[in-house]
């Protein structure tokens, strides 16, 4: 059984990872409005690693969970997935807005 202690220091990995990888996402499509495609795709995949850390980490506590674990909901563990959860949106949205961009930068060429 994990502790209350264990869990909310698994919420704290996921709010450092996630938060890394929503900075990256951001700085990312700052990059992609500029034009910086290059960069916008290099912080994307950035943002995509560090989300990956941070579902490691929630799928540490889910697989304890599933196990039969008896776990208790701490604050953290819920800021830390929310964190997560709307992140893994954001770089979803990244993507698609810096696929977005490229296409109307094409188009300004073009005119």
């Amino acid at each position: 059984m994990a502790t209350k202690e264990e869990i909310s220091m698994v919420g704290f990995a996921l709010v450092a990872y996630a938060g890394d990888a929503r900075t990256a996402a951001l700085h990312a499509l700052d990059a992609a409005e500029a034009g910086d495609f290059d960069k916008a795709n290099k912080l994307v995949e950035e943002a995509q690693n560090d989300i990956n850390d941070a579902h490691n980490q929630q799928t540490k506590i889910l697989t304890e969970e599933a196990g039969g674990a008896n776990m208790d909901v701490t604050f953290i563990m819920v800021h830390g997935q929310d964190t997560l959860m709307t992140t893994m949106l954001l770089i979803d949205e990244t993507r698609y807005l810096i696929r977005m961009l490229k296409r109307i930068k094409a188009l300004e060429d073009k005119a």
